[in-house]
Order: structure tokens, then sequence, then C-alpha cells
């Protein structure tokens, strides 16, 4: 088997800070200002500008503009981090997670598929799949809170503004529009109904 070797395309600007022990993979561009710690991997495709990346970040094809990533956090692939974004140590953003103008505690986790709009939220919390925090009334941009250890379950809306205290739980499906206090359980969806022997008269059967 024939084996071909390419050259990496990369680009680094002039003012970009690069520290030891970082692998960069093929078609990365660090522009402006950014800062790169030690010990960071930064795979194919990743765009990084004006942006500081702590010790042992890694990051999968992903786009993080003006924004801060803590030490130990993996990014990717396909994260949208930017607009003064500050993503803490030891969490984790996966695929297609976009977080825009919001601070993330550490430890916490949002795996994919999640909008993080002009939020706060704290350490040791789980958003999950489908998540999105509703931050456009039409008229002007809200913002929401999360407190520590809280769990938001999959394809749950936030609409802003809104406060989750500490060690809350959302319940999957459920559209929150009122505080949640400490510890409590938030369920906001229709009650499920079952109509017995159902007919579409659209389909013919």
């Amino acid at each position: 088997m024939k084996e071909e070797f390419f050259e990496k395309h990369i680009t680094i600007a002039e003012n970009a800070q690069i520290g030891k022990n970082v692998k960069i993979g093929n078609n990365v561009s660090i522009l402006g200002n950014s800062i790169i710690d030690d010990d960071v991997e930064i795979g194919s495709n990743t765009i990084i500008e004006n942006s500081q990346i702590a010790r042992g970040v890694m990051i999968l094809s992903s786009f993080i503009t003006n924004s801060t990533i803590g030490s130990n956090t993996s990014i990717g692939p396909f994260a949208n981090i930017h607009d003064n974004a500050i993503v803490g140590e030891n969490c984790r953003i996966g695929n297609f997670v976009e977080i825009k103008n919001s601070v993330i505690g550490a430890n916490t986790k949002m795996a994919h598929l999640a909008y993080i709009g002009d939020a706060q939220i704290g350490k040791n919390c789980n958003i999950s799949c489908g998540v999105i925090f509703c931050n456009y009334n039409g008229k002007s941009k809200q913002r929401s809170y999360v407190g520590d250890n809280v769990f938001v379950g999959s394809n749950a809306n936030l609409i802003a503004p809104v406060v989750i205290s500490d060690n809350a739980y959302i319940a999957a499906g459920s559209t929150i529009n009122k505080d949640v206090e400490n510890g409590d359980l938030a369920i906001a969806r229709a009650r499920q109904e079952n109509k017995k022997n159902f007919k579409n008269p659209y389909i013919d059967r």
C-alpha cells in the first residue's frame, strides 16, 4: 500500500502566542491576539481568534472567537463559541453546541446540539441534548441564570429572563418561563393523551 504525505496548512497571526507541546492539525487558523497555553491539542479545521486557551484543552474542528477556555476542557467537534464566552475548567462542550456571551462553570457538560445564549451556568451542571436558552424576545436580549449541580433534560427551552437555582432538575421536553427554586423538579409540558383506534382520513390503509 502506497503511503502519501501532505503538507499541513496552518495560519498563525503575528501577535498570537503559542505555548509548549501544542499539537496543531491541518487547516487551523490562530488569529488576532490569541494565546494558546501549553499541552493544547487543536484538531483540523479549527479557527481560534482573539481567544485564550488554557493548558490541556482539546479542540476538534470548532470555531472560538473572542472567548476564554479553561484548562483541561474538551471542545467539539463543530462547536461555535463566541462573543465573550467564558468556559471553565474540566468542561465538556460537544458537537454542534453554540455558546454566545455566556459563562460556564467548572465541570459542566453539554455534550451535543444545544444553544447557550446570554446565560450564566454554574459548576457541575448537565445541559442535555436539544436544550435552548431562548434569549431574544424580538426586541432585546435577556439573560438566564443557572446555579450549581443543575440537570436540564433534553429538548428543554429556558425562556429568559429566568433563574434556575442550585440542585434543580428540569424535566425533558419542558418549556420553562418561571424561576425554579433550590432542589425543585420543574415539569412544563402537556399531559400525553392517546386516542384509541384513531383513523387518519388522509391516509389510505
